[in-house]
């Protein structure tokens, strides 16, 4: 059974959150129970499972939810049909991500296994042992096998450190995980909503090809998924993104 992933992340609508409120004043302890069981709850309908010790990045990251760094990017192009966007072409810049590779049984196991790591890398499980701050979108790395059938098990989820990082990057704790310089990225970005699991990411990655006016220098071995938001959203934003060969 997976851990949670983004997906799961800060699984608390307003409602619950303005309930707990009160209780984190109060009684912190009572309230981080609360969160914990919400948090299982929601991930139960995900079939993860969110060990006990996931108490206090929770609770971090659910006190600091509306405190996030979204990464820039220059725009290149955009593409509509009848006033819908299709895709965006964008470039990212170089940068410092901090990057778990996993290769557990489904796609959805091993995005959710690399966020939990990552998610106490950011709750103070690094060299300086404070909380770094979160950044928008976590992207997943996918490989295609030779067919193009399916994924590869090997999935690689990257976070992109916060600015005041970027120069120099506090060491994580935990060995899975490695600071990696990226150089900047083309993408084709296509918005989508809902749940990530490996049968939405393929139908997504379908229609981006149906659409894409031209196909020239993109790569078909590999894809990107960037998720934006939490399942606190009903059909929270998401985007696959094609790579481009050269900036």
């Amino acid at each position: 059974m997976a851990l949670i992933s983004l997906d799961d992340l800060e699984g608390l609508d307003n409602d619950i959150t303005d309930d707990i409120s009160d209780d984190i004043t109060e009684e912190q302890p009572m309230a981080e129970d609360r969160l914990l069981s919400h948090w299982q709850r929601v991930a139960s309908t995900h079939q993860v499972s969110v060990p006990t010790e996931m108490t206090g990045p929770i609770h971090e990251m659910t006190q600091n939810s509306q405190q996030r760094e979204t990464l820039p990017y220059a725009p290149i192009s955009s593409h509509e049909k009848m006033g819908a966007l299709q895709y965006e072409e964008r470039v990212y810049p170089a940068g410092r991500w901090a990057c778990v590779t996993r290769a557990d049984g489904l796609y959805e196991q091993s995005i959710s296994m690399a966020f939990m790591k990552l998610m106490r890398y950011i709750c103070k499980e690094n060299s300086l042992g404070r909380y770094l701050g979160m950044t928008v979108p976590v992207v997943s790395l996918i490989q295609m096998i030779e067919d193009g059938s399916g994924f590869q098990k090997s999935v690689l989820t990257g976070f992109f450190l916060p600015a005041q990082y970027q120069s120099c990057p506090p060491a994580p704790l935990d060995p899975e995980i490695q600071v990696q310089d990226w150089d900047p990225i083309t993408v084709i970005a296509r918005p989508f909503f809902g749940t990530t699991n490996e049968s939405t990411v393929q139908r997504q990655i379908s229609e981006l090809w149906e659409v894409l006016a031209e196909s020239d220098g993109v790569r078909r071995d590999r894809y990107m998924v960037a998720v934006f938001e939490n399942p606190g959203v009903p059909q929270r934003r998401n985007e696959i993104w094609f790579l481009r060969d050269r900036i």
